[in-house]
This record gives structure tokens, sequence and C-alpha cells, in this order.
């Protein structure tokens, strides 16, 4: 069952029922101001940091769900009802909302009048942008009023929620026409304040949410847009929140439009008045001015569009498919832009408020967007190497507003240096700027122990041989890639944090993963001091590899596929010896991108006994057979029921290191077919199952041994996205970016018989053209000339190449 449609020349999703199976939401912002919303309105806002810089209320794990976010209503001659259909559920003639590249637009249509909200934040903009626009269709003339609502958070997402014997007495506003400032703590140590303000003169206004609602009554019953007059309340602690009221004369087939502007604002401390008491809102003022037509809000919204367009040039397909098509031309990219603003930050699954920006996350995001943004790559490659420590390992999080390391986490997750690497050669393969690896970086964010960003990877590419187990395999630490795998922390506490409990200590646990990992990582390291001349380091790093590869084709293998680890006593973990979680998908495809059991025909066994043992019409579970009961030595994976999560759950981040070890055997179709299990638009039929939205990736989707196989729970916010992209664009599609030159070798079902990559990078661009069979085997030809191998040299910036492929 579907609940809407893709709208393709609009790069949009058509949202047509209010009831979808769960809220579908969108993310407005590009630079420092987001903003979550769902096809009914819900969500928030905030100031570079969900937690510490929230503008708006949300109520996670509310009933009803998603009540809250921004409210305009309508009371047509006593009439109640919003054209986002909540929160009051007055049934609608006509309802729409179209979720697009950086806004959101939510019409209703009920008795003659159509009542239509464009949401956006303009680029380099602090603020979001509400164009209302009300239309009479009837032939009569209309007298309506027209109430917005938003409830302001107290700044801190986290204390907002718990410290309310302060917090209910601190709420401060000032109304200045038709502007209202929201400027709780502002008096003390902040500088910072929010305006909420119309373009528009008001027939009243709302400040007090008690007096909006009234006492105990739902957002559905609110007494204020249900009386048709408003209450000109001025909050004074309790809950503070912003609301104006529009009286408004429609001729018959008349419409008028309004704009609302929520803006996020600073000060300098020394100029914080106007006078003793009044707030210093010049900046604010100026903000409600650049707003203060429709027309300046259209220009804005243009621009926005335009920015998608320049954004979104730089990979495109045009195949017979257009699933695949939007897939990578539209939805996968704009996600993975979401997921670069966002980490795992704040989505409706992630509060915000507690994990930051991960070292992990943000290197393994940075593949999926480093072409779209490589200077905003480059910043982030240089703020997430400063939260390494000297030994090479890292903080696992750091915050967006501070850049620092989050000090309630730490380190000791053992993976995380590895992926610093794979993160900076994908930005000097996009780039060819080597000069970044002479940047001068700190270690632990102290610039007295500054060293260059080549310093920082060689002490990435240190740590796993310098943290070697029994077997001379990395040690696992706290954790590797899968936070639920816990083989140093004996957890029988409840509440315990699995992660941070380390309550045993042998250097024992191993980890096959981080193994196959520095396989596969390694070369790039390698590589990378070779072009600087460096060959004695190449030639000591491609020595560790090679070792490497020995040691995990002798102790990883089980027989039938690689070990997932040893724990804590020296046990197998994922071997057919154990009674529960004999096989894992992790160590699988990255032991074949790692090139280890190339030659003597172990890599085709481990993914012939993934799709034997982990593969669903959903896609491939993390492990098998799901574990039944609490395994202490394990942790948390065993927490969860069979299923569910890291307990044979399907990960969808994991499964295109599947697809990918597929497409580097030559295995065109299986790889194509993991592909399609889990994209979201080749699973939008069963919306119903899957119940998240049908235009981006989950984290997870419930695997075979769940009581609801199929169901997908996290979205937006997970490294799938990148690592999907990487999957379609660079292997299945088959046109990646190597140091010298564009890679193209096409490993892509026969259904995709011909198609066309435009791929821009370096300045140039290249069109390239594939006529596909669905074989392994391509012959090039650049621009009529066959040449030797799949590697295009790099063009000049300015030149245009035409690549023609044959597989």
């Amino acid at each position: 069952m579907k609940y809407g449609h893709f709208d393709d020349a609009a790069r949009e999703y058509v949202i047509t029922t209010p009831h979808t199976p769960y809220p579908w939401i969108n993310y407005l912002g590009t630079q420092e101001f987001f903003s979550l919303v769902s096809h009914t309105g819900g969500g928030y806002a905030f100031y570079r940091d969900a937690k510490l810089r929230r503008l708006t209320r949300y109520r996670y794990n509310n009933t009803p769900v998603d009540d809250g976010g921004r409210i305009f209503t309508i009371n047509d001659g006593g009439d109640v009802w919003s054209p986002s259909y909540r929160p009051y559920k007055t049934e609608l003639d006509h309802f729409e909302t179209r979720h697009g590249l950086g806004y959101t637009q939510i019409t209703g249509t009920r008795n003659g009048l159509e009542a239509s909200v464009l949401m956006f934040v303009p680029v380099d903009t602090n603020a979001e942008i509400h164009h209302v626009t009300l239309t009479n269709t009837t032939d009569a003339a209309k007298q309506v009023s027209l109430f917005s609502f938003v409830e302001f958070c107290l700044w801190n997402a986290e204390d907002d929620q718990t410290n309310y014997q302060r917090n209910l007495s601190i709420g401060e506003v000032q109304v200045d026409g038709s502007a209202i400032y929201h400027l709780t703590e502002y008096r003390e140590r902040r500088n910072h304040y929010a305006a909420y303000g119309v373009n528009a003169p008001v027939a009243g206004f709302d400040t007090d949410r008690d007096t909006f609602l009234g006492l105990g009554n739902g957002f559905h019953e609110a007494a204020v847009p249900h009386a048709g007059v408003s209450g000109n309340s001025v909050a004074s602690g309790w809950y503070p929140i912003g609301s104006h009221h529009l009286s408004v004369e429609l001729a018959p087939g008349e419409s008028k439009r309004y704009v609302f502007t929520l803006g996020y604002l600073e000060n300098d401390p020394e100029d914080k008045w106007e006078a003793p008491g009044v707030a210093n809102t010049a900046g604010a003022r100026a903000l409600l001015e650049r707003f203060a037509t429709s027309d300046a809000a259209d220009a804005e919204f243009s621009r926005l569009q335009e920015y998608w367009d320049d954004l979104l040039g730089s990979y495109t397909v045009s195949s017979p498919d257009d699933r695949l098509d939007r897939s990578v031309n539209i939805w996968n990219q704009y996600q993975c832009m979401v997921t670069y603003n966002m980490s795992r930050s704040a989505s409706y699954f992630e509060t915000g408020m507690g994990r930051g920006m991960g070292f992990r996350d943000s290197s393994q995001d940075l593949l999926g967007f480093v072409h779209l943004v490589p200077e905003r790559a480059r910043e982030r490659i240089l703020d997430i190497a400063a939260t390494q420590f000297p030994d090479g390992s890292a903080y696992h999080q750091y915050q967006p507003l501070t850049k620092r390391g989050n000090h309630a986490l730490g380190s000791g997750f053992n993976d995380d240096p590895l992926w610093l690497i794979l993160g900076v050669a994908a930005y000097i393969k996009e780039t060819g700027d080597e000069a970044i690896l002479d940047e001068m970086v700190p270690f632990d964010n102290d610039d007295t122990q500054a060293d260059t960003l080549m310093e920082h990877l060689r002490r990435s590419f240190n740590h796993p041989l310098d943290k070697a187990g029994p077997h001379g395999l990395p040690l696992i630490g706290r954790a590797d890639w899968n936070d639920c795998l816990n083989l140093n922390c004996f957890s029988t506490e409840p509440g315990e944090s699995f992660q941070t409990t380390g309550n045993r200590t042998g250097g024992v646990a191993e980890s096959i993963m981080i193994a196959a990992m520095f396989c596969a990582i390694g070369p790039e390291y390698a590589e990378l001091a070779r072009r600087r001349g460096d060959t004695a380091e190449a030639e000591r790093a491609d020595a560790a590899v090679a070792q490497m590869r020995e040691v995990t084709a002798e102790h990883g293998w089980d027989g039938q596929w690689f070990l997932r680890a040893y724990d804590y006593f020296g046990d197998k973990v994922g071997s057919a010896q154990n009674a529960e979680g004999q096989i894992w998908i992790e160590p699988q495809g990255w032991a074949v991108m790692g090139g280890v059991g190339l030659d003597d025909g172990k890599a085709v066994a481990a993914l012939d006994s993934v799709h034997e043992r982990l593969n669903t019409d959903h896609g491939i579970v993390l492990l098998n057979p799901a574990y039944t009961e609490y395994h202490v030595e394990l942790g948390e994976v065993t927490s969860y029921p069979p299923g569910y999560k890291e307990n044979a759950g399907i990960f969808c981040h994991n499964n295109p290191w599947i697809i990918i070890g597929e497409a580097l055997l030559g295995r065109s179709e299986q790889a194509w077919q993991y592909w399609k299990q889990i994209a979201p638009a080749y699973r939008e039929e069963q919306s119903e199952v899957h119940r998240l939205e049908p235009y981006v990736y989950a984290q997870m989707i419930a695997g075979k041994d769940a009581v609801r196989h199929g169901e997908a729970k996290n979205s937006w916010l997970t490294g799938t996205a990148s690592w999907n992209f990487v999957a379609v664009s660079q292997y299945l599609l088959g046109v990646r970016p190597g140091y010298d030159g564009l890679i193209v070798e096409p490993r892509i079902g026969a259904d995709i018989g011909v198609y066309t990559v435009t791929r821009v990078i370096r300045g140039a661009t290249y069109v390239i053209t594939v006529t596909n069979s669905g074989g392994a085997d391509a012959v090039v030809t650049v621009d009529g000339e066959t040449i030797a191998g799949t590697v295009v040299p790099y063009a000049p910036a300015g030149s245009t190449v035409q690549v023609e492929v044959t597989v």
C-alpha cells in the first residue's frame, strides 16, 4: 500500500493522506539553522546544536504522537481546522504534503477555503520561514481568523524537560507589534534570543501556553482558536509560546499571503540592551524586514532551489529504471547531506540531547557527501582529527557547538582510528588536495600537541598494530563498529551503559572486523605515504597489511565464513561451534574488501554463506541464529529480542559491505538484488509493512526472527545513507574516484541495459555511457580511443570527456 507518490520532476515526495503509518518527516536547513518537520507539521528548530540551542519544543514518545510543532489554525465562522490535519483532526476535503529538498509544503482544503503553508530555511539564514497562502475558492466573501503557534524550548533541551523547579519561573518574552521575542535567560548569561514575527498587523497575540490552550486542554481543543479571539497574554514563567492572530477578509477567488519568520539572533555581550530591561532586537527587526513581503520570501525560496540544483549536479544517472534514478539523483544524496549536518544527533528517534557528532559516524558520512561539498568535507576532517588522542585513539563523539570531545563517553572504540584514514583518502581522491596532509591539527583539541594530519593518520594506522591480541588480531576495546558487541563489559546492573562500563581487562578480546578493515583501509594509508615520497613508510604499511591478511585468513576463518571475534576468555564469536550467533555479516564484507581469501576461495565461500544463512526478502540480517538469551560476556547485542536491532535485525548500514563485496567478486546480479531489497524507492509499495518514509533509508528493518519482519525503525540519521550511495554509485553503476583518474567498473544487473552517468569532479565533466549485459569485464573508450584498463585519467578543469563502456 502507498500513501503518496514520487514527483521526480519537482524532486518531491507527495503525501496524500495524513494517516501514514508513522510521522513522515523532512529536514530544513543547509548551514547552521535546522528544523525537523513532519507531514502534519510536527517537529522543532535549533541553531547548530539540537541540545544546547533548541528554539522550539518537541515531546518524544508523546501521546498522541507528533502533537505540537508548528500549528496554523483556521477559524472559519466557528469551524476550526488546520491544513496539516493535526491537532484538530477535522476532516479535510483535500490534504497534501510535499516534502522537497530543504522545504515542506502542507496544503489543506475545507469548505471552499484552501490553506497552504510552505516551510523552509533560507540559505545562509538563521531562520525558518512559514509562507502561508489562504485562498477563497467559493463565490462568496469569507471572513476568517488565522492563528499561528510555536512553543518555545528553554534553549537546553535536556534541562528543559527536567529542571522544572527553575524552568517554570524563568520564561520571559517581549512583544513589539507583530513580533514576539523569546528572552528566557537573556537577562543573565545568554546573549541569544528567538524572534517569531509576521509581516502583517495582528488582531491579537499570545505568549502564554495556558492562556492559548486553556488549562488542562490538549492542542486539539485549544481555547483561543476555538473562541476566535486572542488573550494578548504575556508569559511570566510557566510555558512561553508565540502565537499571532490575523483577521483575514477574502473576496471570492481571492488569495492572500503572509510570511511568518522564526529566527535565532545573537548580540555582542556589551550590546544586549536598548534600554534598561529592553532587549536589543535590532538584529531581529532587520531579519523580519528582510521577509516583509511575499516577493522576498519567494526570492529566497528560489535561491534555496538553485542551491540544491547546483549541489546535486556532480553525480547523476539516466537509466531505464526511474526508481534507480530517483534514488541516486535525489533522495540518497539528499539524505547524505542531512546526515552530514546532523550526524546521529537529531531525528524522530534521536532526541539530539546526547550523541552529538561521532568520530566513526562522521568519517563514514563523509564518503557520501565529499563530492557535494568538498570544502566543508575538508573542515569536517580537521574537526574530527582534532578529537584524536596522541596514541591514535579518539573521543568517540564530539559536540557540534564546541567541537570538543564528549567526556561522558570517552574513547576505547578501537575501530575509530581507521575510519579517519578512509575519510581522508576519499577526500583526496575527490579533490586532489594532498596539501591537507600538511595541515597542523591538535591532538585532544590541545594546540600544544599539534602535528600534521599525516601524522594523525600514521597514529591511526599504528593503533590496531599497537593494540593487538594473542592471535595478532586487533583488540576490540569497548566495541568496534557494532557498539553492541561488548566483550570487555560484563553488565548485570539495570541501566548500566554496556559501552562505558568496562569492568574486564586482560587484552584478549579481538575483533576480526577491525582486522579486515585494516586490510581494506591500510593500503590507502600506504598509498598516501607513497605519494608523498615516503617509500619506507609505504613499504612498512604494505608489509603490515600483508601480515594482517595472513593472520585474518589463519585465525579469522571458521570453515565456511569468517569469525566475528574472540571474546574475553579467548573463545570464538561467530563460529559454527556456537549455539547462537554462528555467522555475522560484518567481517564477511570487509574481508572481501580487504582482499582476504580472494585466492583460495574463502571470499566466495563467505559470501555464499551470507546468502544462504543471512539473506531475506527484506535485506540481509546481521547474524544468525538470533540470540534467545542474554550472554553477559557478549553484551548489549544479546539484550535485544530476536530479530531486532543488532540481534539479527537487518542493519541497512552493513548490507552495502556485502553489496560491494559481491561487486568486487564480479557477481553483478547478486549485488544488484541485494541493493534493491533495502533501497527505499523499491519498498514504497509495502509501506504499510515498512512503516517509515519510502524516500530515505532506515537504520534497521526487523529481521526474520522478529514479530514484525520487514518493519523499519530509526530513519534518516544512519551511516546507511553514505554506504548505500557508495555501493550504488561507485560499485553498481561503477564510477568511483581514484587518486589519478575515475575508475569505471560497472557491476549492475542486466535489466539496466544502457545507462549514462554524468560525473563532475575536479572541475571536469565526464559523460559515461554504459552498455551493460550484467557481466564484470569492461572495455572503456575515452573520447573515441580505447584505453588499457578501467582508469579514465583526470582531465583539465573545464573539460568535457565522453566515455563509452561496454560490459
